[in-house]
């Protein structure tokens, strides 16, 4: 495991730095391989990370479908 220093000038940045290295833990606890050995030892082909790349941007434009019908939803109650 490599370990970097890096200096943020933005907090936002910083959060979602730390949110990757949150993730790629959880994925290799999950897996037992990083991303890296996975493609350079051919563990999966490329039409498969296509293929959860489509998997997970269909999930994301569920969320933001879900998302919007509770701002709709907590709007419409605020005026009643």
């Amino acid at each position: 495991m490599r370990q970097k220093i890096i200096n943020f000038r933005d907090p936002v940045v910083e959060r979602v730095v730390d949110k990757f290295v949150d993730r790629s833990d959880i994925g290799y606890k999950k897996y037992r391989v990083t991303l890296d050995e996975e493609r350079k030892k051919g563990i999966k082909e490329l039409a498969d990370y296509l293929n959860d790349i489509q998997e997970e941007l269909m999930d994301a434009i569920l969320y933001i479908q879900a998302a919007r019908e509770e701002i709709n939803e907590f709007s419409n109650a605020q005026e009643d």
